[in-house]
Formats: structure tokens, sequence, C-alpha cells
């Protein structure tokens, strides 16, 4: 089997469980799809996984693009702008296991103090805040969900995935862009990201029995797993790249 058919077939199982779990609770792509295809075919990521966080928001959009926060979004993008330009030295200059260690520990802290009912208030300053740990994670690993996931756990499932569907929309076109104009977004990254949209789109289509069921007043219980999830998924893809 070649190595271009072992990323699509695992990589699509990969891609295809992402889109189940962002298609239902908002975010949850990276998590699943970016330490596989890391895994596989490191030389095409991040760019690989951007592509497809490109596409996937479009379907959330045509379905609930009503109920997009767009003053909390505005917000979010603010803090994007610093945090992609960051991400992208990152990818350049400095280790993304260290970065994936320190960003996954925050978010546990931070998980563990929302299941102690601390709520994170949705406010200009944890929305920018948000935003911008968010860029940061999201260019140079590809799983930049969590902030705005946990930023966002109160409010009503539609919003959280219409939001963060504009959101993820707009900051993975930026985080495309940055990669290519520092050299780091090969052409087999926007080939193989193409490619994997096919099982995006089945596994968003999956998904729609899991987002009624968590709209019945479970989802800020899938946004506390998934964020947890993502963070030890995080910190151990990086641990396992460092050694």
């Amino acid at each position: 089997m070649s190595d271009m058919a072992l990323v699509l077939i695992v990589g699509g199982v990969a891609v295809f469980v992402g889109a189940i779990v962002q298609g239902a609770v908002g975010f949850g792509l990276g998590l699943v799809a970016a330490p596989v295809l890391t895994l596989l075919k490191p030389e095409i990521m991040p760019g690989a996984v951007q592509v497809v966080n490109v596409a996937l928001p479009l379907f959330t959009l045509a379905v609930e693009w009503r109920r997009v926060d767009w003053k909390g979004l505005g917000f979010a993008l603010i803090g994007r702008l610093p945090g992609s330009a960051i991400g992208a030295l990152i990818v350049v200059y400095v280790s993304t296991q260290t970065l994936g260690i320190l960003v996954g520990s925050m978010v546990l802290v931070a998980v563990a103090l929302s299941a102690r009912a601390i709520s994170v208030p949705r406010n200009a300053g944890t929305l920018m805040g948000a935003g911008f740990a968010s860029a940061v994670t999201g260019t140079a690993t590809g799983i930049g969900g969590p902030p705005m996931g946990l930023v966002y756990q109160n409010a009503k499932g539609p919003q959280i995935r219409a939001t963060l569907a504009m959101y993820f929309f707009l900051s993975a076109g930026q985080s495309l862009v940055l990669l290519a104009y520092i050299g780091h977004l090969p052409s087999a990254a926007l080939t193989t990201g193409g490619l994997l949209i096919v099982p995006m789109v089945v596994g968003f289509l999956v998904s729609g029995p899991l987002r009624r069921y968590l709209d019945g007043g479970k989802v800020r219980i899938a946004i506390l797993v998934v964020a947890s999830a993502s963070a030890l998924v995080l910190i151990g893809h990086s641990v396992v790249q460092a050694l």
C-alpha cells in the first residue's frame, strides 16, 4: 500500500470521526485528525487539516448561520490577528512540542475549573484571549478549538456551532494564507486536504442525530469532554514528537 493510500484511508477515518464530533459539538475535527495525519505524513501538516477546517464550517453555516454571535465573533477575530502571526513564527522557529504541552495543560486547568462550576465569563477580554490562544495553537498544530469552546460552553448548541463555524472558516483561511506566505504549505498538503473533504462531508451528515441529542441540555458536558480530550491528545502528541 502506498503512503498516499494509507494517509487517505487511515486519515480519512480520522477526519470522518472528527467531522462527527465537530458537527455535533462545534469543534473537535483537529482533535482527532491532526495527530493522526501528523504521524502518517508530517510534511503535509498543519496545511492538510486546515484545508478541511475551511470546508467543514460551510456545512454548519448552511444550516445554522442565523445563530452566529456576530459581536462575540468580532472580539475573537481581533484576538486572532496577532495570534496567527505568532503561530506562524512558532512553525518556523519554535518547538511546537513545547507549545502543545503548555497549551494542553492550560486547557485541562480551565476544564477542571469549569467542571467545579466556575464559569468562564463571555466578554470582550475572554473572547479576544480565546481567539488569540486558538490562533496560536490552530496555526501551529491544527488544534485550535478548545479555547473558543470553553468560552461558549454555556451558550445554546446552535449558537455555539454557528459562531465557531464562522470563526473556524475565517481563521483556517487566514492560517492557510500565512502558511503559504512562510513557505510551509506544499502542494501535497492542499491535494491531501482536498481529498479528505469527502470523508468530512460524510461525517458531518452522520452527526445530525448526535447534534439533536446534545441540544437537549447536554452540549456543555460534551464541550468539556471534547476540550479535555483535545488537551490530552495535544500533550500526548507533543511528548511523542519530543522523544
